[in-house]
């Protein structure tokens, strides 16, 4: 393809404007933003980001061959050869236009439902994803713990795709078959234009709460950034499925409205009059039993993940599959056939005799955290001991935050590092120690005779192990933070550490 008909997909904000070699106009083979991974005949696209900025490695793409630089700003020296070069204001926005007209804007191709909100999202796609292939839907995913669809599987590293990323992503989907794809929606993913071009027949906004900070800066720019989903990128004849007990909810039934969308309203209060309503749920360790009331009628649906939390997130994908016009009993077993969540609310260790329940879950805000020590406490029969700790380099106001919720729950409390990043995790920890007022702090020697009491072990290798250790066998131990996580990031390396290898390794020694 021509770079021409590439710049061509770009709107007037970002009119680009061309110099460089004589041939302006080369035949682009690729598209790329990793100077690393650049081949002959490539555009290389110059993006800014937190920690590396794409204009310092314009050599290295020229080296390997570029045929083309995206910029925002032109180098002022090109060598070792002279190819096109094409400024424009952002070239992260550009990016989105390029990577739609490259990949044959595949979106149009997909059934889209986008699922946005704090907390719950990888939960509610997995749902989603299991009610469309009992609907007989053949049906990919993309989100914070993968990329899946037919036999496919792929790590992620941003809960949304980069724009090139994913168009990349959807238009394999489109080649291999499928039908429909499940996204979660990011604010990072709606504020920095990943998903500009999609256009989603379902949006599903799960809830808000305080996250991000550090990114948005306020809960207004947060929620502003949230509710673009439905203002901005939804198809026509579109649903928006909103969870109305959210305190928000009002501001996204607007957006919605604004959007000429179809509103589909979940809720646990009968009185709220929303078109999909729980109306009993029953939660268990082994799985939830729950009766809902559909548009069609009662529906009794047994769901074998854990938590209350879940029911909300499985209430937001029923919302979601009566959008799409999915039939009750397909909805059913869908439901019945989820598979487990990696690290939300995973049990570890359930095959060891004599072992204390151990569940191993993403929870890293302070809603989410509060939401499932609230939902376990009342499960476990003996203590509840939880292991948490907050990550560097991101929103320092919700670690006393998290704390306080932590202490209101547990019996015994662990805090120690999650991904500290590049600050020094004792700094970490004693912001941390600011919300465990409600418990007192002990050696971790004096944890287990001492009743409401915390331990700080900055080493979560060493936390894990005296969790289990001191734990008995009624007793709930809780691994928050990590979940599904195989690494940790100490200053600048990534580690490999996976929360649930670690509690197995503890276990078996335990055991011996």
């Amino acid at each position: 393809m021509r770079l021409s008909a590439l710049l061509d997909a770009l709107p007037h904000q970002l009119a680009p404007s061309v110099g460089g070699a004589s041939d302006g106009d080369p035949i682009i083979r690729g598209v790329t933003y990793d100077s690393r991974s650049v081949a002959p005949g490539d555009l290389f696209v110059a993006l800014r980001g937190r920690d590396h900025d794409g204009h310092e490695y314009l050599s290295q793409a020229l080296e390997l061959g570029a045929a083309a630089l995206l910029v925002e700003a032109a180098p002022k020296a090109l060598a070792p050869r002279e190819c096109a070069v094409v400024t424009v204001p952002d070239t992260r926005r550009a990016l989105a236009p390029i990577a739609r007209r490259f990949y044959g804007n595949p979106a149009q191709e997909l059934r889209l439902i986008g699922v946005t909100g704090t907390n719950g999202k990888t939960s509610t796609t997995f749902l989603i994803e299991s009610i469309l292939q009992a609907a007989g839907i053949e049906v990919g995913i993309i989100g914070t713990v993968e990329i899946r669809y037919r036999d496919h599987r792929e790590r992620t590293v941003n809960t949304t795709p980069e724009s090139l990323d994913l168009q990349r992503t959807l238009r394999a989907m489109c080649t291999s078959g499928v039908a429909a794809a499940a996204l979660e929606v990011s604010s990072h993913g709606l504020s920095l234009g990943r998903v500009e071009g999609c256009r989603f027949e379902v949006g599903a906004v799960t809830n808000l709460t305080p996250e991000h900070l550090d990114f948005h800066q306020t809960m207004d720019s947060y929620l502003e950034a949230k509710t673009r989903l439905f203002r901005d990128f939804l198809a026509p004849d579109a649903s928006a499925v909103v969870n109305v007990d959210d305190p928000r909810a009002a501001a996204f039934l607007a957006a919605a409205r604004e959007a000429g969308a179809r509103r589909v309203r979940v809720s646990r209060r009968a009185e709220s009059g929303a078109e999909i309503q729980v109306e009993r749920a029953e939660v268990r360790l082994d799985g939830t039993s729950a009766a809902l009331r559909l548009p069609s009628g009662p529906l009794q649906v047994e769901l074998p993940l854990v938590g209350d939390f879940n029911v909300d997130n499985m209430a937001m994908a029923v919302g979601v599959a009566v959008a799409l016009g999915i039939e009750p009993d397909a909805i059913a077993r869908g439901v019945a056939r989820c598979p487990q969540v990696p690290g939300r609310t995973e049990r570890v260790g359930a095959d060891i005799e004599n072992a204390p329940t151990v569940l191993v879950d993403y929870a890293h805000t302070p809603d989410a955290v509060e939401k499932l020590l609230r939902t376990i406490r009342p499960l476990t029969v003996g203590r509840l001991i939880t292991v948490f700790g907050c990550g560097g380099d991101r929103d320092r106001s919700k670690r006393p935050l998290m704390a306080k919720a932590v202490a209101e729950w547990s019996d015994r409390a662990i805090a120690t590092s999650d991904n500290p990043r590049t600050e020094d995790p004792r700094a970490i920890l004693s912001e941390i120690e600011a919300g465990l007022g409600g418990l007192h702090r002990v050696e971790a020697s004096q944890l287990d005779p001492t009743q409401s009491s915390y331990a700080v072990v900055v080493n979560r290798r060493e936390a894990i192990r005296l969790a289990l250790e001191v734990a008995r066998p009624e007793d709930t131990v809780i691994l928050a933070g990590k979940g599904h996580e195989d690494y940790q990031i100490i200053g600048h390396e990534k580690l490999p550490f996976d929360d649930r290898v670690e509690a197995r390794r503890a276990l078996a020694r335990r055991s011996r």
